[in-house]
């Protein structure tokens, strides 16, 4: 009977410590996806810019004659 529960307890303690390391995994990535939208939000935001200024160079240009 000891021997099964120090088994059992061996078992759970490993079991704590994956579930522990996962949650720790788990946020850190939470982290990085929040991160990585922000970066993606501020890149849309930039070609946005740069696509507005290239429209408005491009209508500074002469009309090409056929």
């Amino acid at each position: 009977m000891d021997t099964e529960l120090r088994i059992l307890e061996k078992k759970l303690n490993t079991l704590f410590e994956h579930t522990r390391a996962l949650r720790m995994a788990n946020e850190a990535l939470r982290r990085d996806l929040v991160r990585a939208r922000e970066d993606n939000q501020a890149l849309t935001q930039r070609v946005q810019t740069a696509s507005a200024r290239l429209e408005a160079l491009m209508s500074r240009l002469p009309e090409a004659s056929s």
